[in-house]
């Protein structure tokens, strides 16, 4: 099952924990957005909070979305859509934060996500497409282009995972 929350009240204090909780897992495990003021892995609950609260704070119907996937009651992914803010790209959205629960992965969680996240961006918002960054090493740009995304640039070596680890950033696009 997939809720949408689209308006601040929405994202529960208990939903707002089980974001921090997959993010936190995800993010331990090598994967996900370390996002900007949060110390690089291994991280807690804690110092994810602040991104969290940001990220509810923000949700509008009309430019930010919260896509949660739960599988028998629990969290098993998430994800943000957001239409981009300037007038020029506002026919455009962004995903970002695409997170599948370590305990979910391989389950068909992250396409569900990724096929409510299309129909939410064209139907609902009536954006025309979608672009996300991924970082290379990983094998995500195959799980998007499964997705019907297209690679369209990289920014290489863009991200420094850890010292003499620098990855690739995979810019990738969708049209509705």
């Amino acid at each position: 099952m997939i809720a949408q929350h689209s308006r601040p009240h929405d994202a529960t204090a208990a939903v707002r924990q089980n974001l921090l909780a997959c993010w936190t897992a995800v993010v331990n495990a090598g994967g996900a957005v370390v996002p900007m003021g949060c110390p690089l892995p291994p991280v807690t609950p804690a110092a994810l909070r602040p991104a969290v609260e940001r990220i509810t704070r923000e949700l509008s119907p009309d430019h930010s979305r919260l896509l949660v996937a739960t599988v028998d009651g629990a969290l098993a992914g998430w994800l943000l859509l957001r239409r981009e803010a300037h007038p020029l790209a506002a026919h455009c959205g962004v995903l970002n934060h695409v997170q599948t629960d370590v305990r979910f992965r391989g389950r068909g969680v992250g396409a569900a996500m990724m096929r409510h996240a299309r129909s939410v961006a064209r139907d609902e918002m009536g954006l025309e497409r979608l672009q996300l960054a991924v970082r290379s090493g990983l094998g995500l740009e195959e799980f998007y282009r499964k997705a019907g995304w297209t690679e369209v640039g990289r920014w290489p070596g863009a991200l420094r995972v850890a010292p003499g680890d620098d990855r690739d950033e995979i810019l990738m696009s969708l049209t509705l």
